[in-house]
Parts: C-alpha cells; structure tokens; sequence
C-alpha cells in the first residue's frame, strides 16, 4: 500500500484517540482541539485531493489519447479493406482494452491496490473462456472469415451439406439464402475449418454435359449438330473452344461427352438451355436419344 496513504491513516487513528481519550478531553480547551481537528483534516484533504486531481487529469487525457489511437486505428482499417462488421468490432476490442489499462492506472494513482482487481478480471476471463468456448471458436471462425476472405456477401457456395448465396457474414455466423429461398444460419466455426466451394469465386466456369445417341447413329452428325448449337450461343465462350469426345459405349446408348467454358453467371442458363436445344434438335436430324432396353428371349421346351 502506499507509504501517504498509511501515514495518513495514522495521522488519523492519533486525532481519533485524542479526541476520544478523556484526559486529553478534559485538559484540552475544546477550541483548541476543534482547531487541531481542523488542521490535520486539511492536511488530510490536501493531500488525498492532490491523488484525486491528479487521477482525474490521467482520466481525461487517457481518454483524449485513447479517442487519438482509435481514430489511427479505424483509419488503418478503412486503408486495408477490412470488412466492416470486423471493423467495428476490432475498434470496440482496443476501445475496451486500453479503457481497461487507464482505469487501472488511474486505481493506482489513487493509492489502491491493483494486483487484486488485475487477477479478479484474469479469473473471470478464464471462466468465461471456459464457459463460452463454442461461442469462441465460431467467433475465431469469424475472424478468420473476414480476415482470408474464403468467400464473401453475394458469393454462390456450398459448405456444411449447403449450397446457396451468402447473404451476410457475422461474427459468429453465416447466413445462406438457398436456391429455393430459405435462409439458413451456419456457426463460423465449421465454416472456416470445414471445405468450402465457392462457385462465385472466378469469372468462368466450365459446364459438363453426357448426351445420348442410339446405336447406328452417325456420330459425326451428332458431334457436328452439338457443335453447332453450342456456336450459336453467344454465352459459350470461344477460348477455351467447346470439347466433344466419345466417353463411353454403353449397354443402350453411346455417350458422347460435352464440356463448354462460359461466365460464372451464365453457368445455370447454358446448362438448362442446351439441354432443351439437344432434345428439340436431335429428332430432326435422325438423331435418336436411347432409352434403357432389354431383350427377353423365351426358350420352349
């Protein structure tokens, strides 16, 4: 404890006892005493004073300081693209750090002891660690989310079982919107230890098709007509050029396999699209699409 704040304590413990005592009461003129009383409580409040005064000019200037360091914090953030939910918690977490360390010192400053208050906020640290760690692990998810950027808001993914559309990254959780308009809400902690497919990620995207004929078809004729068709859209990419192969002779059908390079956002409407075209244009061009067949033979005895 400090050295002024014992010496006062027992300036007053002694103007206690002779105010108590009763020989020094009876042979003390009662002036005299309330003078003595007087003095030693000014000297009291002088210097205790003194610690308040100063402590309340720490406060204040720690404050200005710390108002300082959060402006060159946020500005530092707003330079390097940080997310702006990660943002406005990373400044709360400094804001509340430094608050804490001023306040400990202005403690100090009044004569307090403040090892005890410094391991009180350990102890709690630790149980609330301890009682929250799922919470802390989806919100270290967060962190990591917003830092690394895997995806982000309006990126089409699929993570967790879950394909759809981020909507919004929180601190503690991710918010899907699906292709069949639910929103589903996925902890980070998973998110960012799992695998994630991010769709959305580069500009084009290659999209696979299996097309059938029939056996005796003229498989230059559906290689060409394919071909065609995949030419007249203006969505499929020239470079990398479409790719036709013959990939496998099944029991009903050869297969012929089609793969096309077109924008991330096109993905979908090419797919469906040309699945559409093949089926409306095969038909005229004595192009068969086999369906499973089996022959029975029956043997009389």
């Amino acid at each position: 404890m400090d050295e002024n704040v014992i010496a006062d304590s027992t300036v007053v413990d002694s103007v206690v006892a002779k105010v108590l005592d009763p020989e020094v009461v009876a042979n003390t003129d009662y002036q005299e005493l309330l003078n003595l009383v007087w003095e030693k409580g000014v000297d009291m409040l002088m210097s205790f004073g003194s610690r308040i005064l100063l402590a309340l000019v720490v406060f204040f200037v720690g404050r200005w300081i710390i108002n300082r360091l959060k402006s060159l914090f946020a500005k530092m953030l707003e330079r390097r693209n940080v997310e702006v939910s990660l943002g406005s918690f990373l400044k709360s977490l400094v804001s509340v750090i430094l608050t804490f360390f001023l306040i400990i010192s202005v403690i100090g400053i009044l004569g307090i002891e403040t090892s005890s208050f410094v391991a009180l906020f350990a102890s709690a640290g630790v149980a609330i660690g301890m009682a929250l760690s799922g919470t802390l692990q989806n919100f270290a998810g967060g962190v990591m989310i917003l830092l690394f950027k895997p995806f982000k808001v309006g990126d089409f993914v699929e993570a967790q079982g879950i394909i759809g559309t981020i909507k919004e990254i929180q601190i503690f959780n991710t918010i899907f919107n699906t292709l069949d308009n639910k929103v589903i809400i996925v902890p980070n902690g998973g998110l960012s230890t799992g695998i994630v497919t991010n769709y959305s990620k580069e500009e084009t995207r290659r999209v696979d098709w299996v097309f059938n004929i029939a056996y005796g078809d003229d498989y230059d004729k559906a290689k060409a007509v394919i071909n065609d068709l995949l030419v007249s859209d203006a969505r499929v990419l020239k470079d990398p050029a479409p790719f036709i192969a013959l990939t496998a002779l099944n029991c009903s059908s050869v297969d012929l396999v089609v793969r096309a390079w077109v924008k991330s956002a096109d993905y979908w409407d090419v797919f469906f699209s040309m699945n559409e075209r093949v089926y409306k244009t095969f038909n005229s061009h004595g192009l068969n699409i086999p369906f499973p067949q089996m022959d029975v033979h029956l043997h009389q005895d």
